[in-house]
């Protein structure tokens, strides 16, 4: 996918849409905005560069873990064959999937409960995003993985990680690269941080 045509319809997409709280004239700053629970908007850039490294494609089923407002959910489905979203906090499932629905998108497949480990009903998928940070990589995300597919995942300790993008050749050889340093809300279940 070219990150021309990502970049012109990210300009296009009104993120102040996918805000329902006192939050929504903030929408135009590019950083992250509270949402409720706990969980965030993430900062716009960044949904940009996640979205380009991801690299999603007409032929691609994706997997997403963490649906949160369905701003991100929205550009996967854009260039994406199929999405697959899963989110753990049922309030927040569903004003995403109504608002993404407004949006005319017929592509998107939602799962509420908890992402760490995937959807592997739906699975393998060409490439998988997660918008919550992990203490380690999820072996079941990898596991899910086709090959030749991307994952990109924030992995880490509170406060600050790693934003990777783990690659699987058509081998099976998994390979990871650091593409930038970054801040998320947790990943809950089993990958997320212990607490010490």
């Amino acid at each position: 996918m070219d990150d021309k045509a990502i970049a012109a319809f990210f300009h296009r997409l009104d993120r102040s849409f996918f805000i329902d709280n006192e939050n929504k004239n903030w929408a135009y700053l590019d950083e992250a905005l509270p949402i409720g629970y706990g969980q965030t908007i993430s900062q716009p850039s960044l949904v940009l560069e996640m979205t380009c490294q991801l690299a999603p494609e007409k032929t691609d089923r994706v997997l997403e873990i963490g649906t949160g407002s369905g701003y991100q959910t929205a550009l996967l489905a854009e260039f994406a064959g199929e999405v697959y979203t899963v989110e753990r906090i049922g309030e927040l499932a569903r004003r995403a999937q109504e608002r993404l629905a407004v949006l005319g998108y017929t592509n998107i497949f939602f799962k509420t409960g908890d992402g760490s480990a995937g959807w592997s009903e739906s699975g393998p998928y060409d490439k998988i995003m997660a918008t919550a940070a992990a203490e380690r990589v999820p072996d079941e995300l990898v596991d899910q993985l086709k090959p030749g597919g991307r994952l990109i995942i924030p992995v880490g300790s509170r406060g600050l990680q790693d934003l990777l993008l783990i690659t699987r050749d058509i081998n099976g050889a998994v390979r990871k690269k650091s593409i930038e340093k970054v801040v998320f809300v947790e990943l809950k279940g089993k990958y997320g941080w212990s607490e010490r």
